[in-house]
């Protein structure tokens, strides 16, 4: 405390800015000129603490005013520390209490050392207040003396919490304790709502009101929804009525009662018979009802049936973990609690935010899940209690378990000092830039400057330290306690045995516990400097892992790429310094099986993931023109064919690998993953044949590739072959037969060198559109081209053909071949129905043939309704029809023919836009198959891990794939209707 004989100091210091402060300390007499009055050092320096001395001074000029023992309540406040400690720092931190004081002035007296200490007595001063005992009130009788009596006691604890504020000597409550009292407290409002409700309403069956959430757990805020549920013997209109009552009267006089825990939620009868509640429980009830049941306390009504609600409860909820949807309702809970953060309002949540208090209210109660199974001592509905707990059992380090129980208890004060502020319900902090606010709530919280920080930047730093130290909130609680169950790690108390670690990753995600635990093993196993990092590293990654759609599949493959990396010294140390790396990484091996494959042989694409610096692109979303133009000059540097493929395959590896690892981060869009994919073939096709053509010499032929299919429309994905044409052309005087022996050569030698056998995903060049199929010269020369298509060629070559580009080779013998093919492709006068007749029955034919037995066709992406091919298809036809009158249709891709067919209005926009968003639909979902299983498909998984990585892939929540299977059936169904009328003319 500052010592009252200082002297010589101003207002300004003390705090006291506005013009009137003076003349208003000076006329209470507290004030001589420059320095304290005699005998009111003690008032102006506790004034000087208080959290904002101005809103002090204001109040307690007017208490003083409004008290009719003026004279009496000077001179307590001259000698009576307490009284000065908890008025004043009162007075100064909520305007609320302030206000109801003015109101009530002979209410100081509770303010007093001699008055009853917080809490003592008032349970049954609340139930006196209404009259339980004797004639009990009704109506707004009873509804405003519940309302004083309740703000009376709340005032009372409020100021003995705030009083070391202004009277450092004082002591200090523990929040926990301040909670303790909140809930007592509401304990006895409910039990007095209860006793006028009853008298209201009359003769009613047996009603028991159990606490639920923070009530139930006695960690109640100063301002706070209490949570409820009734139980009735019998459940009828008139103990619904009880109820109804209980809960209008406690709203109108102390805080409102909130019955949507109940069974079904708001849907639910508001009351129901213990067996009702059990049945419900038994047979409907989510994992977040039982993990809600964790709290619950009878508190009121009926406590022979408040007794008997709990104990039947208590086994369905330390059952629950063993439920089979239990880890998917648990990320659901996670996914929720983040979906109630207003994006402004993230890095200010105290409750909801990263690192707030649901993180360490979700973990805890998690943890008691798992292990409250076998653990009696576990079960608390207490927070601390159970963390302490948890602790003592070695379930989390008692290091850790302190530094959380910290962090709860700064959260929790800031909290309860917000809503004190004016009795309002609010968990967020001020804005940064308002430093009044911050200074205030700073001070109300009893910190103060550390000598290298002022008062805000104390609360801004210990903030900023609390939200960090419980964002890593599950590796702490979740995962180290795994790895001391199967390493040498040290341990603080006592060390989980296999069968706890292997229950708490079940609950956690992984379905092989038992293996997770061998690879754990393996990482972490030794004394070497890689087993050191990992064990540092593996509980951050754990937490990251169990949030994806498949963690055994990612630790599996996390292990894989960590021991085919072992000799690479950077690959632990950017895991462990970019935090971004790791969070990523962990993303994609839990998601993908192409990833790892790529990721063993790539390992500098790891340093892609990592953020740039100010200034910097990123690396994820380059250009993939640049890597074209880097691979034909790294491949143009090789001296023979082998080497040239084998770099040009190496460079695709790299660039493959960004791409899948920008997809699945949702850093591109469908169309410039199809462009990368299209480019990268394009340019290890072009490098290849460039070498291929430079061993053998000149030769007798120009020789150029004509993309087809998905490469001549950009629109590849990471399992498509690449569909070609290959054009020659005799030079040099050399013959048609020459020039066409010579490039078949030269082709083959491309097809084999690319088609060598590697782990990568395959480089097929497939050359089965050309005339005559696989019967026809893989190579034939322009004018063999020229004749066949004007004699032999059919409607679904010319079909074909409008997909037709250049990718490789002779550039000027491509382009001369398209202009070639253009009037077929393209005719003047379009096709006539005879043709689209055909056209039609040889896409029914495909549809009906090439779809595989046992395939669904409403989720088979190529050849189902709304697919790939429905929307090509009829792109295609209206481009035959048409591009001939057309030239903007004379295009390569589908999406852009889709854009001008309704630009020139052969198509309605809106039919084009929902075909659009089919072939978006189908192509995304056919390449996420072949980043999930590493393998090419066209048919959706049915269920299970398989699909949840797809929807994960796709950016759905992984724990409800059927949002997307839902989303996947509507945009492709919309897309088939179009078919069908524009298509087949329906």
């Amino acid at each position: 405390m500052e010592p009252v004989t200082r002297t010589g100091t101003s207002l300004a210091r003390l705090g006291l800015t506005e013009p009137w402060a003076e003349p208003t300390v000076t006329g209470l007499g507290w004030w001589a000129g420059d320095r304290p009055a005699e005998g009111a050092e003690a008032i102006m320096w506790a004034l000087g603490r208080s959290p904002d001395p101005d809103l002090a001074l204001r109040a307690l000029e007017r208490l003083l005013t409004a008290a009719p023992d003026r004279a009496e309540l000077d001179a307590a406040l001259r000698t009576d520390q307490v009284l000065r400690g908890r008025l004043i720092s009162l007075l100064g931190s909520s305007t609320a209490l302030g206000d109801h004081l003015v109101t009530h002035p002979d209410r100081w007296h509770r303010l007093t050392a001699s008055a009853p200490p917080p809490g003592k007595g008032a349970k049954e001063a609340i139930l006196r207040a209404v009259g339980v005992g004797g004639d009990v009130l009704t109506g707004a009788d009873a509804v405003a003396a519940l309302r004083l009596a309740y703000r009376d006691e709340v005032l009372a604890l409020a100021a003995a919490d705030l009083a070391a504020v202004a009277e450092p000597d004082l002591p200090v409550l523990d929040v926990a304790d301040v909670a303790a009292h909140l809930s007592d407290l509401a304990d006895a409002a409910l039990q007095a709502a209860y006793a006028v409700a009853a008298a209201e309403v009359g003769p009613a069956g047996r009603l028991a009101v159990i606490a639920m959430g923070k009530c139930g757990g006695r960690e109640l805020n100063y301002v706070s929804d209490v949570d409820v549920v009734f139980v009735a013997e019998p459940a009828d209109q008139q103990t619904t009525r009880l109820a109804s009552r209980l809960m209008r009267i406690a709203g109108e006089a102390c805080f409102q009662v909130d019955a949507n825990l109940r069974p079904e939620g708001r849907q639910g009868a508001l009351v129901r018979t213990l067996d009702g509640h059990l049945t419900y429980y038994k047979r409907w009830a989510k994992t977040w009802e039982f993990q809600a049941l964790l709290k619950a306390r009878p508190v009121a009504g009926d406590p022979e049936l408040g007794a008997a609600y709990a104990e039947a409860v208590a086994p369905l909820v330390w059952s629950a973990s063993g439920r089979e949807d239990f880890v998917a309702e648990v990320q659901a809970m996670r996914r929720r609690v983040e979906e109630h953060i207003r994006p402004d309002h993230a890095d200010r949540e105290l409750k909801l935010g990263a690192g707030g208090l649901r993180d360490v209210e979700f973990a805890v109660q998690l943890l008691q899940l798992v292990h409250g199974r076998t653990d009696e001592a576990l079960r608390s509905p207490s927070t601390l209690d159970a963390l302490a707990a948890l602790s003592r059992g070695g379930y989390v380090g008692r290091e850790d378990g302190a530094n959380l129980a910290a962090s709860y208890r700064f959260l929790r004060l800031l909290e309860h000092r917000l809503q004190l502020q004016r009795m309002l319900r609010t968990h967020l902090m001020p804005p940064a830039d308002d430093v009044d606010a911050r200074r205030k709530l700073a001070r109300a919280a009893g910190l103060r400057p550390d000598g290298r920080h002022d008062v805000v930047g104390v609360l801004n730093a210990e903030w900023s330290r609390t939200v960090m130290r419980v964002r890593r909130l599950h590796e702490k609680l979740f995962y180290r306690p795994l790895l001391q169950a199967v390493s040498r790690l040290p341990v603080d108390q006592v060390r989980l045995s296999e069968k706890e670690a292997a229950a708490r990753l079940a609950a956690l995600g992984w379905a092989s516990p038992e293996g997770a635990l061998g690879h754990l093993r393996a990482l972490t196993s030794g004394v070497s400097r890689a087993a050191a990092i990992q064990q540092t590293l593996l509980p951050v990654l754990l937490d990251e892992l169990a949030r994806s759609p498949d963690p055994d599949r990612g630790l599996l493959a996390y292990r894989r790429v960590s021991e085919a990396l072992a000799q690479t010294p950077w690959y632990l140390r950017l895991l462990r310094d970019e935090g971004l790396v790791a969070e990523r990484l962990m993303r994609l091996l839990g998601t993908s099986a192409l990833v790892p494959d790529l990721l063993v042989r790539a390992p500098e694409v790891l340093r892609l993931l990592a953020a740039p610096g100010p200034g910097q692109r990123d690396e994820l979303r380059r250009d993939p023109a640049e890597f074209a133009a880097a691979l034909r000059t790294t491949v143009a540097r090789q001296h023979d064919p082998d080497g040239a493929a084998a770099t040009a395959r190496s460079l695709r590896r790299h660039e493959l690998l960004r791409v899948a690892a920008a997809d699945l981060l949702g850093l591109l869009d469908v169309e410039e993953v199809c462009a990368a994919l299209s480019s990268v073939w394009v340019a290890v096709l072009q490098a290849t044949l460039d070498a291929v053509l430079r061993a053998a010499g000149p030769g007798p032929a120009r020789l150029a590739v004509i993309g087809m299919g998905r490469l001549g429309g950009a629109e590849l994905g990471y399992g498509s072959d690449a569909d070609v044409l290959f054009v020659c052309e005799p030079v040099g005087g050399a013959s048609d037969h020459e020039a066409a022996t010579w490039a078949t050569g030269i082709a083959e030698t491309v097809r084999r060198k690319l088609a060598a056998p590697n782990p990568d995903p395959a480089l097929i060049i497939d050359a089965d559109l050309r005339p005559e199929g696989r019967s026809g010269p893989l190579v034939r020369t322009l004018d063999s081209y020229r004749a066949y298509y004007a004699r032999w060629s059919q409607p679904w070559e010319a079909q074909a053909l409008l997909r037709a580009t250049v990718v490789a080779g002779d550039e000027d013998l491509g382009t001369r071949f398209l202009h070639m093919v253009d009037p077929i492709r393209y005719p003047p006068d379009g096709i006539d129905a005879a043709t689209v007749t055909e056209i039609r029955r040889i896409k029914a034919r495909v549809d009906e043939e090439r779809l595989p037995r046992g395939a669904d066709r409403s989720t088979h992406t190529k050849l189902g309704h709304g697919g790939l091919a429905d929307v090509e298809w009829t792109v295609q036809l209206l481009q035959m029809q048409h591009a001939g009158d057309v030239p903007e249709l004379r295009t390569t891709s589908t999406l852009e023919g889709l854009r001008e067919a309704a630009e020139a209005g052969l198509l309605r926009r809106e039919d084009a836009e929902e075909l659009a968003a089919g072939w978006r639909m189908a192509t995304r979902a056919r390449n996420a198959v072949m980043l999930v299983k590493g393998k090419p498909g066209d048919q959706l998984p049915r269920s299970g891990r398989e699909l949840a990585a797809v929807a994960a892939a796709l950016g759905y929540p992984a724990d409800d794939p059927g949002v997307f299977l839902d989303d996947y059936r509507r945009t492709t169904r919309r897309a088939r209707a179009v078919v069908e009328r524009v298509f087949y003319g329906w």
